[in-house]
């Protein structure tokens, strides 16, 4: 993997294997110290292990920022069977970090879930990895083949009289199983549809059991919150949202790749330092900042810390105006206008010249492609989006496209049973607010 100096100096706890081939052998694993935070945690109390996640501030790093130890305490404490799922089934455009991070240190994962497993009184772990991540899957199967062998898996665990098992299950590649209730469905036999919440997954969820379901990277940081400590983790962060985490920069950057960064660093620091600047002499014209499903910031609003709470409410990026004199709220942290958010860490350049509309376009044909169709708004509306944004995009728009792609948008959000309409709607109506003249332009006056 590239590295550049400003990348070498920042704390690596995900990443630390990077560029080693042996890591992915358990020995390599155990003598850097791995399944060490596994042994200490299962001569813990379950609660205590929750409680030192709970003081890292470790949000989830699949995209909604949801506290991973606040989500633990949700299962109740007299559940007969608890399971753990692992949200392994990337697929957001733009979003590549966790197939990488598996790829070079995947015993971290079993690690992580193996503790997380252990806090919430869970005997069963179920990794749902993409099924075109053949690779990964192959990677994944052989190493906790090995952690049995070393009984960090299975019965009497380090030593413990704990048990757990784990497996891996490939999905089928609908980008809709990344949601956790259409992923539960999944992982059950049933069709990738989501469910109605309440009931949340912590109460009812696989097999109408309480399950926790968290994200790769997630789970990757806890073997070293249990290491070094909450608190330790807590300060490489930022107030209420700790430690690092791992962006993929990818578009017009000289050093696209995955790395790790201090939460809230500043995203136009990302860009320049990490990512190693512009690959030519053309300037940013706009990013996504945290995968398909956030909304674009223009050069001017790049500004700002990489964390959920400073980029829901910079004022540097201005509040998305679906129809003039209407804001539209879509219920973000602190009940903020919808600006922008890290989401999956993804983050893609684009540079002046970059063909805007196109982009657009081609993101609404990938949820419409992706919508499962349960919910009438989602599966009608994506589609509509599609349609229209396409025929702007080629030059053939009509007189009221750009305020019928904003009503389309407006109608979807905030309206369907999971996030994947949202996911549809957030990115039009950024890219309509910030870049309303290059649509505009794509209209025939007859």
């Amino acid at each position: 993997m590239a590295e550049n100096m400003a990348e070498s100096n920042i704390v690596k706890i995900t990443t630390q294997s990077f560029g080693n081939p042996e890591a992915k052998e358990i020995s390599t694993y155990e003598r850097l110290g791995g399944y060490k935070s596994l042994r200490k945690a299962v001569r813990m109390k379950h609660d205590e292990v929750i409680e030192e996640v709970k003081k890292a501030n470790l949000r989830g790093r699949g995209g909604a920022g949801f506290p991973a130890g606040v989500k633990w305490g949700f299962v109740p404490k007299d559940a007969k069977k608890v399971y753990l799922v692992v949200n392994f089934d990337e697929g957001e455009p733009g979003t590549f970090k966790d197939k990488t991070l598996v790829g070079w240190d995947p015993h971290r994962l079993v690690e992580g879930a193996a503790i997380a497993a252990y806090a919430i009184r869970a005997h069963h772990v179920f990794i749902y990895i993409r099924g075109e991540l053949y690779k990964e899957a192959r990677i994944l199967e052989e190493a906790i083949e090995e952690a049995y062998k070393r009984r960090y898996l299975g019965s009497g665990i380090a030593g413990s009289t704990w048990s757990l098992d784990m497996v891996v299950h490939r999905g089928a590649g609908a980008y809709i199983c990344g949601e956790e209730t259409s992923l539960l469905n999944s992982l059950e036999g049933r069709r990738g549809w989501p469910r109605l919440k309440p009931p949340f997954p912590a109460i009812k969820g696989a097999f109408d059991e309480p399950t926790i379901v968290n994200n790769v990277e997630t789970l990757m940081n806890v073997p070293t919150i249990l290491d070094k400590g909450g608190a330790w983790f807590a300060e490489l962060g930022v107030e209420r949202d700790g430690g690092t985490r791992c962006v993929a920069i990818s578009g017009h950057v000289k050093l696209p790749g995955v790395y790790e960064i201090p939460v809230g660093m500043n995203l136009k620091a990302i860009i320049d330092e990490v990512g190693g600047g512009m690959r030519g002499n053309a300037p940013v014209y706009a990013v996504i900042p945290g995968g398909s499903s956030t909304p674009v910031l223009t050069a001017d609003e790049i500004d700002v810390p990489y964390s959920s709470q400073a980029m829901a409410e910079s004022e540097r990026i201005r509040p998305v105006e679906v129809y003039p004199g209407k804001l539209f709220d879509a219920g973000f942290p602190g009940g903020a206008v919808l600006r922008s958010m890290p989401g999956s860490g993804a983050i893609v350049v684009m540079e002046a010249g970059t063909d805007v509309v196109a982009v657009c376009a081609r993101l609404m044909r990938f949820y419409a492609h992706e919508s499962c169709g349960q919910c009438t708004p989602c599966r009608e509306g994506t589609g509509w989006l599609a349609k229209v944004c396409t025929r702007v995009a080629e030059g053939q728009g009509k007189a009221g496209d750009v305020d019928l792609l904003a009503h389309i948008a407006d109608g979807i959000s905030s309206k369907t049973i999971c996030p994947l309409g949202d996911a549809a709607a957030w990115p039009m109506l950024g890219f309509l607010t910030k870049f309303r003249k290059e649509f505009e332009a794509r209209i025939k006056h007859a």
